[in-house]
């Protein structure tokens, strides 16, 4: 089935997973790191200072994961998305009444929690189990709620801050959650239960078997994809928290580094919907090895550009590596470890995601505070995403051959 044929048959189910990604953007650093300038002006904080906040914040909200992702194979994700949402307009509320640096601790665990992990987890948990055959496709379209939220949202706050305080952008942006909780009721009003969707879609994973969560965490497998999953989610993360830090280095206005945005997106987009594509056609297991190449290649790109056009082909290869990311690793735990208990698997995935997005704005800013500047990390940082390939494709040549299909 084709991408229209696909959209115009599910496109209900399709644009509730796109609202889902889109809104997870006000707990995504992207967004958060946008007001990064004014929240350490107005708390006092060091580079260091304020990665070590979002580091302690995240972290916290990662291990929530391990047990906040299991909901999504218990709950319907109407039901469950109400709670979170309503969870992360709250955060956005406290953001924006909040005067205390310890308070923003708990503030920021609240945002990335609600934002990052849960929303997120329940577009991709969502997308595996609704659909099968075009479970690639699924997941390239709604994973541009991601893309176009980074597209238009830092343009937009950024337009803002020059008529209205931040703390009232937090405002607005909670009021815009509260908002969207009414269209995805109405998109998911026929909405059927995990399990019965389980019952009618299970997939087998590795053997033929269904692995739990602890099976799957004993696998040599799910140790050599370890950094391939926490990577991106440490650097691609440090990549947005530390933008202001990089335009200051750089000599480039924030102004036209987050006008790139949108050429980012456009990549991201694109390699989206192709990956989507080949996944379905060729298998995962063709596409996961590749995937950490283009983060690589584009810290290499950024560690040395010195204008503006080269940050953009800088941004728009790492683009590349994001529209990847998106698709294939949710797929690939599906296609390996099955789909019965793929919520519970998906949580400690998600949960090594956000625990390494608090990795990555910790260290670099710990560095930067050391005298190292983030442009003469992106090399180091590349070589790491080269080794995390290196060692998936080992994993996906190693266990391929167990899947029996």
């Amino acid at each position: 089935m084709g991408y229209f044929s696909f959209l115009r048959t599910n496109w209900l189910f399709l644009l509730a997973g796109f609202l889902l990604t889109f809104t997870s953007s006000y707990g995504q650093t992207y967004f958060i790191s946008l007001f990064a300038g004014e929240i350490k002006t107005d708390f006092g904080l060091s580079d260091g200072q304020w990665g070590g906040i979002y580091t302690i914040g995240t972290t916290m909200s990662a291990v929530a994961m391990i047990w906040a992702g299991v909901l999504t194979d218990k709950f319907r994700v109407r039901a469950l998305a109400i709670g979170v949402m309503l969870s992360l307009a709250a955060a956005c509320v406290a953001m924006a009444l909040n005067t205390s640096w310890v308070l923003l601790i708990v503030v920021i665990f609240a945002l990335r929690l609600s934002g990052q992990g849960m929303m997120s987890q329940l577009g991709a948990v969502a997308m595996v189990r609704w659909f099968e055959a075009n479970r690639g496709k699924a997941l390239s379209l709604s994973s541009t709620g991601f893309a176009a939220g980074q597209a238009i949202l830092p343009i937009v706050f950024v337009a803002l801050f020059a008529v209205t305080s931040w703390r009232a952008l937090w405002l607005l942006a909670a009021a815009i959650v509260v908002l969207t909780i009414p269209l995805l009721v109405m998109l998911l009003r026929q909405e059927r239960t995990p399990q019965s969707m389980a019952q009618e879609t299970q997939i087998a994973g590795m053997y033929g078997r269904h692995w739990s969560r602890a099976e799957m965490l004993r696998s040599g497998l799910f140790l050599l994809m370890i950094p391939l999953i926490v990577g991106p989610a440490a650097w691609g993360t440090a990549l947005f928290f530390q933008q202001v830090h990089l335009a200051q280095v750089k000599g480039w206005e924030l102004v036209a580094y987050v006008a790139l945005m949108p050429i980012y997106t456009a990549s991201t987009i694109a390699t989206t919907f192709a990956s989507g594509w080949a996944i379905d056609r060729y298998g995962v297991s063709r596409i996961v090895p590749f995937q950490m190449l283009p983060f690589a290649v584009s810290f290499a790109v950024l560690a040395f550009a010195d204008t503006i056009f080269m940050a953009g082909l800088g941004l728009v290869i790492f683009g590349m590596g994001q529209g990847l990311q998106g698709t294939a690793t949710s797929t690939f735990w599906a296609e390996y470890y099955g789909t019965r208990h793929i919520g519970a698997i998906k949580s400690v995935a998600a949960a090594l995601m956000v625990f390494g997005s608090a990795i990555g704005p910790g260290v670099t800013g710990a560095l930067i505070d050391l005298g190292i500047d983030f442009p003469d990390q992106m090399l180091p940082i590349s070589i790491y995403y080269v080794i995390a390939a290196g060692l998936a494709a080992y994993g996906i040549k190693r266990y391929q051959s167990t899947l029996g299909r």
